[in-house]
């Protein structure tokens, strides 16, 4: 492997409850009430996305959907300022990725301004050789671009690049990159089947050891 491409919400910090918490909010501020399991659906998903997902099943007339975006957006990236912790295992699966030399990178569905203030508030701001935000794609996750585009900013081939991802549309994206993938499911072992398709299932990053990395490299060469 010459790459390690990292995801970031559920993956490095646990921001998967407020982002839940921001858009039972922000939705509700146009009229649309949800729930955890509604939000679930939309997990993975780019915002434009996930507000699209809402706006074509329920419109609604008080703010567009760009404002609704932008409004979701800043509301996220606060509550990561001010709450976000890391998840266990960042700093050591970052070492474990940097091992011999491999240079990483990090790739989210989140805008900018959250991933900035998920780095500042986790202290990794200058962890990763690139970051990258699917928000300059065409198209978000299980699109494979994000990944894509990230492994040429490293410098590495796409089949040579190892990506770390929770959620199923994130591992669907990195397999449809020709990546390998280690998923790590935040319902860990009771996780849905689809996740069969990445390299390797572990509970968290502190499984994610040089041993696994050296068993998926062997597996594909």
């Amino acid at each position: 492997m010459r790459g390690v491409i990292f995801d970031m919400d559920g993956l490095l910090v646990d921001s998967e409850p407020l982002w839940v918490r921001a858009e039972i909010e922000v939705f509700g501020e146009v009229g649309l009430v949800l729930g955890e399991e509604d939000c679930a659906k939309t997990k993975g998903l780019r915002i434009d996305d996930v507000v699209g997902y809402w706006f074509a099943r329920h419109p609604w007339e008080r703010r567009s959907p760009i404002e609704v975006q932008t409004r979701l957006v800043q509301r996220v990236a606060d509550l990561v300022a001010a709450e976000g912790r890391a998840l266990p295992g960042v700093h050591e699966a970052i070492a474990v990725a940097r091992a011999g030399g491999r240079k990483i990178a990090l790739a989210s569905s989140s805008p900018r301004l959250i991933i900035e203030a998920t780095l500042a508030r986790l202290g990794l701001a200058t962890a990763f050789d690139v970051v990258r935000s699917a928000e300059t794609e065409p198209l978000g996750k299980p699109h494979p671009g994000i990944f894509l585009s990230t492994a040429a900013e490293l410098g590495a081939p796409a089949v040579d690049c190892l990506v770390l991802e929770d959620s199923l549309t994130g591992v669907i994206a990195a397999k449809a990159a020709r990546m390998a993938c280690v998923a790590v499911p935040f319902d860990y072992p009771a996780h849905g089947a689809g996740f069969a398709i990445a390299d390797a299932i572990v509970g968290s990053l502190l499984d994610v050891t040089p041993d696994v990395v050296a068993r998926i490299t062997r597996a594909r060469t």
